[in-house]
């Protein structure tokens, strides 16, 4: 959904929502999007509760909002860490969110670990089922890893130009089970 974050025109939010709708009722349920593509989560959650108002019950279990969270490299404490994701779970209007992808800026600063470490704990608590990774390099994945923090994937870049991740990153992620998106 980041077609949403601007640039691409005005987003008509009825027609964006009905959109989804059509995806989901043609069997692509899964959404993808980020707390800086400008409206995507705030539609996911107008989405959301028409798929509960329109849908059978049985139908909500089929769809899933996977988000990224790109903080500023600031640090990150446990409250700043729960108000942030908390704003994502109220746009989304969900309990716990499906799959939050995390990314960081800045590598020079290593708050990214004590983030994962606090996402981790709300993975505990139930406020997100699946903590994931976006645009990590392979020298941080396996720091993240090292540290006993458990991610399932990483989403990067790929394409005939850039292959880098067929390089190491392939490797660490078969290694280790993190799946590589």
């Amino acid at each position: 959904m980041w077609q949403t974050s601007g640039g691409w025109g005005r987003i008509d939010r009825d027609n964006a929502v009905d959109a989804m709708l059509r995806y989901a009722d043609a069997g692509l349920t899964t959404f993808d999007m980020a707390d800086i593509y400008g409206p995507a989560e705030d539609l996911y959650g107008i989405f959301i509760n028409r798929v509960r108002r329109e849908r059978p019950p049985e139908y909500l279990e089929k769809v899933r909002g996977l988000t990224k969270w790109v903080p500023p490299p600031v640090k990150m404490t446990s409250g700043y860490v729960r108000e942030n994701i908390d704003v994502s779970r109220k746009r989304m209007d969900v309990p716990s969110l499906d799959m939050l992808q995390f990314h960081w800026w800045d590598y020079s600063n290593p708050g990214y670990l004590d983030a994962l470490k606090n996402l981790t704990d709300l993975k505990e608590e139930g406020k997100i089922k699946t903590v994931a990774l976006t645009n990590f390099d392979t020298e941080r994945l396996q720091i993240i890893l090292e540290n006993g923090i458990p991610v399932v994937s990483n989403q990067v870049q790929h394409s005939i130009v850039d292959m880098r991740p067929q390089q190491k990153m392939a490797e660490l992620c078969q290694l280790t089970g993190v799946k590589l998106i």
